[in-house]
């Protein structure tokens, strides 16, 4: 915001229209030359002097100026000039919200049109939208937990790091329910769930085989897992990066399939909702409707707002007085041409 005749100016860079003021002007003197050539051309001489009299020049001069002048004062105006304002009480509040994203080998399965995991950054990024004023906090967990980000209200910079979640980042192999459960919770430090949610987004198989045991923890301070069940029933075979598909000690083609018994009875224990994505495209959005959205927000800002008093109507005002001007004068030289001729 910068300062400009005694206004604040809210959008400087709309001043940038005043920058063509000297650039129309150049045009209407050069367009006035023009024409005044033309006419000479094809008027006889006597009859010149109703289009190029003294009256006529100061008409064209100050139709010119008047049209540079509403060009300015548009400019103003749409920079969003404020002068005063007013003092309002604020009260800004959010949750805290963790997602857990599965970021196993299982999770590259192509069984929803497009791999899962791409299927839930899709899913993810889709509440984005709905989470101003959250705190959103990202874990990717395979064998073991990652901690992507932080508790953080910048959606835009975790966006970034969720684009980049891949499985070749982590070591173990599997799926871990129970680390990335654990996670979560250490970044509530001890509060209760009354402004605190997880949202658990994966396939189900859990090799770890402790995510119940953890859900019943989360249950116990209070602290929903609301689960997004990512995958379909048929199934599918892992890709493997080199090409070729994983294969089992038996050497078979391995299939992963959507466990969704476990992960409904995770949601179950925790009092949270679950969702398969198979059948619903806004599967993370109903999560957030029903869930995560009752949650009563904690209040992270509070006091004294100052509401700027807009002023644009002034320049705006002047503008369309200007354009009236121009317009009536061109009326009238019209009436002087009719005469004329």
């Amino acid at each position: 915001m910068i300062a400009l005749l005694g206004f604040e100016i809210l959008r400087p860079l709309d001043l940038a229209w005043i920058g063509l003021a000297p650039l129309l002007l150049l045009l209407g003197r050069a367009a006035y030359v023009r024409t005044q050539a033309d006419v000479l051309l094809m008027v006889d001489p006597q009859r010149a002097a109703a289009f190029f009299g003294d009256r006529s020049l100061l008409a064209a001069r100050v139709r010119l100026y008047c049209a540079v002048l509403a060009l300015v004062l548009a400019g103003l105006s749409l920079s969003g000039p404020v002068r005063g304002f007013t003092l309002r009480e604020i009260q800004r509040q959010g949750v805290d919200l963790v997602f857990c994203l599965d970021a196993s080998k299982s999770m590259l399965v192509e069984d929803l049109g497009l791999s899962r995991l791409d299927e839930a950054k899709r899913q993810i990024k889709s509440v984005f939208p709905k989470l101003a004023g959250d705190r959103v906090a990202l874990i990717s967990f395979s064998g073991e937990a990652r901690r992507i980000a932080p508790l953080t209200r910048d959606l835009r910079t975790l966006g970034w790091f969720l684009d980049g979640v891949d499985p070749a980042d982590h070591a173990l192999g599997g799926t871990d329910l129970a680390a990335a459960l654990s996670d979560a919770l250490d970044l509530f430090d001890g509060r209760t769930g009354a402004s605190e949610a997880i949202v658990l987004i994966t396939d189900g198989e859990d090799h770890g085989g402790r995510g119940l045991e953890v859900a019943v923890e989360a249950a116990r301070r209070g602290i929903a897992v609301h689960v997004l069940g990512v995958g379909t029933q048929a199934g599918g075979k892992i890709p493997m990066t080199n090409g070729g598909w994983v294969r089992g000690p038996d050497g078979k083609e391995v299939v992963s399939r959507l466990a969704s018994e476990t992960l409904q009875e995770v949601a179950r224990v925790t009092g949270g909702k679950y969702v398969g994505v198979e059948g619903a495209v806004l599967g993370l959005e109903r999560l957030y409707r029903e869930g995560i959205s009752t949650l009563e927000g904690q209040v992270y800002d509070q006091g004294m707002e100052r509401v700027p008093h807009d002023r644009f109507q002034w320049p705006l005002v002047l503008t369309i007085a200007c354009m009236a001007v121009s317009m009536l004068l061109n009326e009238r030289r019209s009436r002087a041409e009719e005469v004329a001729s």
